[in-house]
Protein backbone atom coordinates (compact mmCIF):
# COMPACT_ATOMS: atom_id res chain seq x y z
CA UNK A 1 0.00 0.00 0.00
CA UNK A 2 1.07 3.32 -0.61
CA UNK A 3 1.85 5.84 2.29
CA UNK A 4 -0.06 9.26 1.60
CA UNK A 5 1.72 12.77 2.93
CA UNK A 6 -0.15 12.73 6.03
CA UNK A 7 1.10 8.99 6.96
CA UNK A 8 4.54 9.91 5.73
CA UNK A 9 4.62 12.83 8.26
CA UNK A 10 2.82 11.02 10.81
CA UNK A 11 5.24 8.07 11.15
CA UNK A 12 8.62 9.70 9.89
CA UNK A 13 10.36 9.19 13.35
CA UNK A 14 10.09 5.41 12.96
CA UNK A 15 10.61 5.97 9.08
CA UNK A 16 14.07 7.13 10.04
CA UNK A 17 14.87 4.47 12.27
CA UNK A 18 17.80 2.21 10.54
CA UNK A 19 16.70 -0.62 8.87
CA UNK A 20 12.75 0.34 9.26
CA UNK A 21 12.40 2.32 6.31
CA UNK A 22 8.84 3.14 4.01
CA UNK A 23 8.72 -0.75 3.15
CA UNK A 24 8.37 -1.38 6.89
CA UNK A 25 5.60 1.14 7.14
CA UNK A 26 3.93 -0.11 4.10
CA UNK A 27 4.15 -3.60 5.44
CA UNK A 28 2.15 -2.08 8.97
CA UNK A 29 -0.14 -0.23 7.21
CA UNK A 30 -0.87 -3.49 4.81
CA UNK A 31 -1.65 -5.58 8.19
CA UNK A 32 -4.61 -6.67 10.08
CA UNK A 33 -4.02 -7.51 13.48
CA UNK A 34 -6.16 -8.95 16.28
CA UNK A 35 -6.59 -8.10 19.96
CA UNK A 36 -8.24 -9.85 22.45
CA UNK A 37 -8.82 -8.56 25.90
CA UNK A 38 -8.69 -4.80 25.38
CA UNK A 39 -7.82 -3.90 29.08
CA UNK A 40 -4.81 -2.95 29.96
CA UNK A 41 -2.69 -5.15 28.56
CA UNK A 42 -4.99 -5.57 25.25
CA UNK A 43 -6.18 -1.59 25.00
CA UNK A 44 -2.76 -0.31 25.38
CA UNK A 45 -1.00 -2.84 22.79
CA UNK A 46 -4.09 -1.60 20.82
CA UNK A 47 -2.63 1.97 21.16
CA UNK A 48 0.61 1.63 20.23
CA UNK A 49 -0.16 -0.82 16.98
CA UNK A 50 -2.79 2.59 15.94
CA UNK A 51 -0.13 4.69 16.54
CA UNK A 52 2.69 3.03 14.62
CA UNK A 53 0.28 2.87 11.72
CA UNK A 54 -1.01 -0.65 11.83
CA UNK A 55 -3.72 -0.84 9.11
CA UNK A 56 -6.74 -2.56 10.64
CA UNK A 57 -7.16 -3.34 13.96
CA UNK A 58 -9.76 -5.85 15.40
CA UNK A 59 -10.33 -5.72 18.67
CA UNK A 60 -12.28 -8.59 20.59
CA UNK A 61 -14.02 -8.05 24.19
CA UNK A 62 -17.28 -8.69 25.81
CA UNK A 63 -18.36 -6.99 29.32
CA UNK A 64 -18.93 -3.34 30.34
CA UNK A 65 -16.61 -1.02 31.50
CA UNK A 66 -16.06 -0.81 35.67
CA UNK A 67 -14.53 1.45 37.26
CA UNK A 68 -12.04 -0.49 39.00
CA UNK A 69 -10.69 -1.14 35.36
CA UNK A 70 -9.79 3.12 34.80
CA UNK A 71 -6.44 2.60 37.15
CA UNK A 72 -4.88 0.97 33.81
CA UNK A 73 -7.06 1.24 31.21
CA UNK A 74 -5.76 4.20 29.09
CA UNK A 75 -8.43 4.06 26.13
CA UNK A 76 -11.66 4.62 28.88
CA UNK A 77 -12.79 7.58 30.12
CA UNK A 78 -14.87 7.96 33.67
CA UNK A 79 -18.23 8.75 31.80
CA UNK A 80 -17.85 5.47 30.19
CA UNK A 81 -18.31 3.29 33.17
CA UNK A 82 -21.66 0.63 32.57
CA UNK A 83 -21.06 0.83 29.44
CA UNK A 84 -19.13 -1.76 26.41
CA UNK A 85 -15.55 -0.86 26.84
CA UNK A 86 -14.38 -2.23 22.91
CA UNK A 87 -16.45 0.64 21.21
CA UNK A 88 -15.32 3.20 23.71
CA UNK A 89 -11.48 1.80 22.34
CA UNK A 90 -12.50 1.98 19.13
CA UNK A 91 -14.07 5.77 19.41
CA UNK A 92 -10.65 6.51 21.42
CA UNK A 93 -8.22 4.82 18.74
CA UNK A 94 -9.74 6.36 15.47
CA UNK A 95 -9.55 10.00 17.20
CA UNK A 96 -6.16 9.43 17.81
CA UNK A 97 -5.19 8.12 14.40
CA UNK A 98 -7.97 8.53 11.91
CA UNK A 99 -6.35 6.40 8.71
CA UNK A 100 -6.52 3.45 11.14
CA UNK A 101 -9.44 0.92 10.76
CA UNK A 102 -11.05 -0.02 13.40
CA UNK A 103 -13.30 -3.24 13.94
CA UNK A 104 -14.75 -3.76 17.40
CA UNK A 105 -16.62 -7.01 18.48
CA UNK A 106 -18.66 -7.02 21.57
CA UNK A 107 -17.85 -10.39 22.40
CA UNK A 108 -15.65 -12.88 23.95
CA UNK A 109 -13.38 -15.57 22.08
CA UNK A 110 -15.46 -18.63 22.03
CA UNK A 111 -15.55 -21.73 19.98
CA UNK A 112 -18.08 -20.57 17.05
CA UNK A 113 -16.06 -17.00 16.14
CA UNK A 114 -12.67 -18.06 16.78
CA UNK A 115 -11.84 -19.47 13.51
CA UNK A 116 -13.35 -16.70 12.18
CA UNK A 117 -11.51 -13.97 14.00
CA UNK A 118 -7.87 -15.76 13.29
CA UNK A 119 -8.75 -16.44 10.07
CA UNK A 120 -9.21 -12.51 9.57
CA UNK A 121 -5.74 -11.49 10.85
CA UNK A 122 -2.43 -11.51 10.25
CA UNK A 123 -1.73 -11.18 13.63
CA UNK A 124 -3.30 -12.42 16.93
CA UNK A 125 -2.22 -10.70 20.66
CA UNK A 126 -3.21 -12.86 23.28
CA UNK A 127 -4.14 -10.40 26.51
CA UNK A 128 -7.81 -12.14 27.14
CA UNK A 129 -8.38 -12.22 30.91
CA UNK A 130 -8.24 -16.02 31.19
CA UNK A 131 -7.06 -19.62 29.68
CA UNK A 132 -10.22 -20.36 28.63
CA UNK A 133 -10.28 -17.71 25.39
CA UNK A 134 -6.23 -17.95 25.54
CA UNK A 135 -6.69 -22.06 24.74
CA UNK A 136 -9.07 -21.57 21.97
CA UNK A 137 -7.59 -18.44 20.69
CA UNK A 138 -4.10 -20.55 20.78
CA UNK A 139 -5.56 -24.09 19.29
CA UNK A 140 -7.12 -21.63 16.00
CA UNK A 141 -3.79 -20.06 15.36
CA UNK A 142 -2.48 -23.59 15.36
CA UNK A 143 -4.88 -24.52 13.20
CA UNK A 144 -4.83 -21.62 10.74
CA UNK A 145 -1.22 -21.38 11.05
CA UNK A 146 -1.23 -17.70 12.30
CA UNK A 147 1.19 -16.29 14.79
CA UNK A 148 0.11 -15.33 17.93
CA UNK A 149 2.14 -12.87 20.47
CA UNK A 150 1.36 -14.40 24.21
CA UNK A 151 1.50 -12.12 27.17
CA UNK A 152 -0.03 -12.38 30.47
CA UNK A 153 0.66 -10.32 33.75
CA UNK A 154 -0.51 -10.53 37.42
CA UNK A 155 0.59 -8.15 40.51
CA UNK A 156 3.85 -7.14 39.25
CA UNK A 157 4.90 -10.25 37.47
CA UNK A 158 4.29 -10.80 33.85
CA UNK A 159 5.19 -12.46 30.81
CA UNK A 160 5.66 -12.66 27.20
CA UNK A 161 6.60 -14.57 23.76
CA UNK A 162 5.91 -15.25 20.46
CA UNK A 163 4.44 -18.13 18.92
CA UNK A 164 4.76 -19.40 15.48
CA UNK A 165 3.05 -22.73 14.64
CA UNK A 166 5.16 -25.63 13.57
CA UNK A 167 7.87 -23.50 14.53
CA UNK A 168 8.02 -22.70 18.68
CA UNK A 169 6.13 -24.38 21.19
CA UNK A 170 2.13 -23.26 21.39
CA UNK A 171 0.76 -22.27 24.29
CA UNK A 172 -0.84 -25.92 25.32
CA UNK A 173 3.22 -26.74 25.25
CA UNK A 174 4.12 -23.67 27.66
CA UNK A 175 1.15 -24.14 30.04
CA UNK A 176 -0.56 -27.55 29.62
CA UNK A 177 -1.88 -27.03 33.43
CA UNK A 178 -3.34 -23.73 33.76
CA UNK A 179 -3.23 -21.61 36.75
CA UNK A 180 -5.81 -20.89 38.45
CA UNK A 181 -7.43 -17.23 37.30
CA UNK A 182 -9.52 -15.14 39.68
CA UNK A 183 -10.65 -12.14 37.10
CA UNK A 184 -11.67 -10.02 40.03
CA UNK A 185 -9.05 -10.73 42.26
CA UNK A 186 -6.03 -10.51 40.41
CA UNK A 187 -4.13 -7.14 41.61
CA UNK A 188 -2.49 -4.74 39.08
CA UNK A 189 -0.69 -1.34 38.74
CA UNK A 190 -1.48 0.06 35.74
CA UNK A 191 1.83 0.89 35.02
CA UNK A 192 2.29 -2.64 34.87
CA UNK A 193 0.34 -3.61 32.08
CA UNK A 194 1.53 -0.89 30.56
CA UNK A 195 5.08 -1.85 30.24
CA UNK A 196 4.26 -5.45 29.03
CA UNK A 197 1.58 -4.17 26.53
CA UNK A 198 4.43 -1.47 24.97
CA UNK A 199 6.81 -4.55 24.34
CA UNK A 200 3.54 -6.54 23.08
CA UNK A 201 2.71 -4.57 20.82
CA UNK A 202 6.80 -4.31 19.64
CA UNK A 203 6.58 -7.79 18.69
CA UNK A 204 3.89 -7.42 17.06
CA UNK A 205 5.54 -5.17 14.54
CA UNK A 206 8.40 -7.06 14.51
CA UNK A 207 6.72 -9.81 13.15
CA UNK A 208 4.86 -7.89 10.54
CA UNK A 209 7.78 -5.90 9.43
CA UNK A 210 10.70 -7.95 9.93
CA UNK A 211 12.58 -5.64 12.18
CA UNK A 212 14.78 -6.33 14.39
CA UNK A 213 14.03 -10.25 16.00
CA UNK A 214 10.88 -11.15 17.94
CA UNK A 215 10.93 -13.56 20.85
CA UNK A 216 10.78 -16.77 19.17
CA UNK A 217 10.92 -20.00 21.16
CA UNK A 218 11.94 -18.02 24.43
CA UNK A 219 9.53 -16.93 26.96
CA UNK A 220 10.52 -13.50 28.90
CA UNK A 221 9.57 -13.37 32.32
CA UNK A 222 9.56 -9.92 34.54
CA UNK A 223 9.73 -9.14 38.30
CA UNK A 224 8.85 -5.71 38.01
CA UNK A 225 9.37 -5.55 41.96
CA UNK A 226 12.85 -5.57 41.14
CA UNK A 227 13.30 -4.84 37.72
CA UNK A 228 14.25 -8.26 36.86
CA UNK A 229 14.07 -9.53 33.90
CA UNK A 230 15.24 -13.24 31.99
CA UNK A 231 15.01 -14.93 28.90
CA UNK A 232 13.84 -18.62 29.21
CA UNK A 233 14.36 -21.23 26.01
CA UNK A 234 11.10 -22.50 25.86
CA UNK A 235 10.56 -25.93 24.18
CA UNK A 236 7.92 -27.46 21.94
CA UNK A 237 6.32 -30.86 22.82
CA UNK A 238 6.23 -33.37 19.79
CA UNK A 239 3.20 -34.79 22.16
CA UNK A 240 1.33 -31.10 22.27
CA UNK A 241 -2.42 -31.97 22.19
CA UNK A 242 -2.74 -28.68 20.25
CA UNK A 243 0.34 -28.62 18.17
CA UNK A 244 2.22 -31.73 18.50
CA UNK A 245 3.73 -33.42 15.23
CA UNK A 246 0.45 -36.09 14.89
CA UNK A 247 -2.38 -33.59 15.72
CA UNK A 248 -0.21 -30.80 13.65
CA UNK A 249 -0.38 -32.88 10.46
CA UNK A 250 -3.41 -33.75 10.60
CA UNK A 251 -4.79 -30.21 11.52
CA UNK A 252 -2.95 -29.47 7.39
CA UNK A 253 -4.72 -32.40 5.98
CA UNK A 254 -8.44 -31.30 7.25
CA UNK A 255 -7.42 -27.47 6.38
CA UNK A 256 -6.56 -28.27 3.11
CA UNK A 257 -9.68 -30.69 2.46
CA UNK A 258 -11.83 -27.92 3.60
CA UNK A 259 -10.08 -25.18 0.85
CA UNK A 260 -10.15 -27.46 -1.44
CA UNK A 261 -13.97 -28.16 -1.20
CA UNK A 262 -14.97 -24.21 -1.31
Amino acid sequence: MVLTPIELERYRRQIILPGFGEAAQQQLKSATVLVTGVGGLGGTAALYLAVAGVGRLILVRGGELRRDDMNRQVLMSDDWVGKPRVFKAKETLQSINPDVKVEAIFDYVTPDNADFLVQSADVALDCAHNFVERDLLNAACVRWHKPMVEAAMNGMEAYLTTIIPGVTPCLSCLFPEKPEWDRRGFSVLGAVSGTLACLTALEAIKLITGFSQPLLSQLLTMDLNQLMFAKRHSYRDPNCPVCGSSHYSTSLQVERIAVATH
